[in-house]
């Protein structure tokens, strides 16, 4: 006889499966950071077209690049401090060369002589060119060039060069900024506040440093304790303070920047790009109040999304932006000068409510003027920073690929 069959084993329930763990993300580009740099440029364009000094306190642009600059160099600096520098350099100059071969090319063409230039004449001018090349100082050029029937106002050089002087603090800060963050990081308060104090001492008067030398150091002082505010936003000591502890500092910093400048108005009133100590106090405070807040967004949300390529775009040409929109600003006039000789303006009453508008029609003309200039040298910026050059980053291909993605995960 055989022997009994077993019973059969109880089926065991079967293991829930389990997912495989998900890729670690790669850091991407925090839109809150973007769109502020986006706000700046455009507020920098809107305020050297109508020279409103107020849009100085509304929104302290420069401060505001500055902080954003240094959260992003100190993201940069985990990686050895020698290839972050020259990354950073090399990213700046190509689209500075590009620009400054024709500006200085203009200069020569309407007949300025360096070496005959009573403010920059002789060996000194030469050697101050080459800073056109490496701005590590103040470019020379003429304070009028031309004639009063050319194209351009004859103090349209003094115009297209005053943008240089961000990108000689710029590189000052890139360079300082090991050490700066050494220090930061073993120090953070006497860091932080060490530049506002040297402002006191450098933009007050107390202490005056002749000639570039002098604006140089005092630019570095104004603004250097927003870049190391960039470390701190960067390291997340920011978000340990409680909000209502930095807010309320920050207000109280902003208020006696705000005191200050109302006792030391310069020839523009409240403008506080000429008050060292008003304009170091109040973007301090205003950049503390932005970056306390930041809320590190992947995308930009709600009603905010429609600028999505407008920031994108932005943000790849924010050098070619910056660089040319004190000239383009001024290619303005001619092309709306023009209008004066259509047939339908010769009326007293054509030509007065054109005069009345010009201000809004150099608004209206910059922009695609820009654009222009984007397409024509932009992709340098992509050439420097090793880049497929594009002739027009909005991220439009990105979005694309990002909705055909999702769309792709879905089998029918």
């Amino acid at each position: 006889m055989s022997a009994p069959a077993a019973p059969p084993a109880p089926a065991r329930p079967p293991e829930p499966e389990t997912a495989a763990p998900a890729a670690p993300t790669k850091p991407g580009r925090d839109r809150y950071l973007d769109l502020l740099r986006s706000v700046a440029l455009v507020r920098v364009v809107v305020y050297h077209l109508f020279g409103w000094a107020w849009l100085s306190v509304l929104f302290p642009s420069m401060g505001v690049m500055f902080a954003l600059a240094g959260s992003l160099m100190a993201r940069s600096l985990k990686r050895p401090a020698l290839g972050v520098v020259r990354g950073r350099v090399r990213r700046l100059l190509p689209p500075l060369w590009i620009f400054s071969a024709v500006v200085v090319t203009m200069m020569f063409a309407n007949g300025w002589n360096v070496v005959d230039d009573p403010d920059h004449g002789g060996t000194l001018g030469v050697v101050g060119l080459l800073n056109y090349v490496f701005p590590l100082g103040a470019p020379p050029f003429p304070w009028s060039v031309g004639s009063q029937s050319g194209l351009l106002e004859q103090t349209w050089a003094v115009q297209a060069a005053g943008p240089l002087w961000y990108l000689r603090a710029y590189l000052w800060f890139v360079f300082a900024s090991p050490l700066l963050l050494w220090l930061f990081r073993r120090a953070p308060w006497p860091t932080l506040l060490a530049p506002l104090g040297l402002t006191a001492v450098v933009g007050t008067g107390l202490v005056t440093i002749p000639g570039e030398t002098g604006n140089a150091v005092t630019d570095f002082a104004v603004y250097g304790s927003c870049w190391v505010l960039g470390f701190a936003h960067n390291d997340g000591l920011l978000k340990r303070i409680p909000r209502y502890a930095a807010v309320s500092g920050a207000s109280l910093v902003m208020a006696f920047g705000l005191w200050w400048a109302s006792g030391h108005l310069g020839p523009d009133g409240w403008d506080l790009n000429d008050i060292p100590l008003a304009q170091a106090a109040w973007s301090f405070g205003f950049v503390v109040i932005l970056l306390q807040y930041s809320p590190s967004w992947r995308e930009l949300p709600g009603r905010l999304a429609r600028w999505d390529r407008l920031v994108t775009l932005s943000n790849n040409r924010a050098v070619t932006i910056y660089l040319w929109h004190n000239l383009l600003i001024l290619a303005t006039v001619p092309l709306i000068d023009l209008a004066y000789d259509l047939p339908f303006m010769q009326s007293d009453r054509a030509t007065a409510a054109l005069d009345a508008a010009y201000p809004l029609w150099m608004f209206a003309l910059v922009w695609p003027l820009i654009g222009l200039m984007i397409v024509a040298v932009g992709w340098v910026e992509d050439v420097a920073a090793k880049r497929r050059p594009r002739l027009w980053p909005n991220g439009a291909g990105r979005a694309a690929a990002r909705r055909t993605a999702s769309g792709g995960g879905h089998r029918g």
